[in-house]
């Protein structure tokens, strides 16, 4: 460690009594700037040294953080599902539900069209870590758990509030709606001036509305 990397962690060390905040106030600033790193990137392209230099780290107090750069990416692409999932809550923070829900995965499908790097990281470690040795494994089973469980409990808010008809399952639509997310990511990484995203998503669910919404009694 040269001495200017040594100064430079020892402005940054954490002091007695302070030290938690400190930490987690400096793993998000290494996670933020990990993700432009990887977005501008790619994730092969990526510099451990890059981020830690712009992070204002040595690279070995990055590696306190983060042991490898697998785990930087990982916990890079969690961050960015929790800035996903803050699309989905309502203005006092309940989780969004029936057409409202729906709607959010057409601005998140918008939002995704406009970061390549990041839909192209995601895609390329999803496909990476369908070998169960992958150290990603686990995060990908989870993700996909989770978004599935999410869309179908907003299928069930819909049903409930009366949006949606009753003999719908979510479950079947919940695999639907991500399989389609996800092919469309797929095709349009490979050939974006054929594939509007976006447009296409934003059909496919307003068909899927059309057809799971409930009608007026007669």
């Amino acid at each position: 460690m040269t001495t200017r990397e040594k100064g430079r962690d020892a402005a940054t060390r954490p002091r007695r009594g302070g030290s938690y905040a400190v930490g987690r106030a400096r793993r998000a600033r290494i996670l933020h700037v990990a993700m432009e790193e990887f977005a501008e990137n790619g994730y092969r392209g990526a510099s451990l040294a890059r981020i830690a230099e712009r992070a204002e780290l040595s690279q070995p107090g990055l590696l306190h953080h983060f042991r490898n750069k697998e785990e930087l990416l990982a916990a890079t692409l969690d961050l960015r599902d929790e800035m996903d999932a803050q699309r989905f809550v309502d203005a006092d923070a309940a989780p969004l539900t029936g057409i409202a829900a729906m709607e959010a995965l057409v601005d998140l499908v918008e939002r995704n069209q406009r970061v390549p790097g990041l839909v192209q990281l995601f895609t390329v470690l999803s496909a990476e870590s369908a070998t169960a040795d992958h150290p990603a494994h686990t995060w990908a089973r989870t993700r996909y758990r989770r978004i599935r469980g999410f869309i179908a409990d907003a299928i069930r808010g819909g049903i409930t509030s009366g949006e949606f008809r009753s003999d719908v399952d979510p479950e079947a639509h919940a695999f639907r709606l991500v399989a389609i997310m996800d092919g469309l990511q797929q095709q349009w990484l490979l050939d974006a001036e054929a594939v509007d995203m976006a447009a296409v998503f934003a059909a496919y669910l307003h068909e899927t509305l059309d057809m799971i919404r409930a009608r007026p009694a007669s």
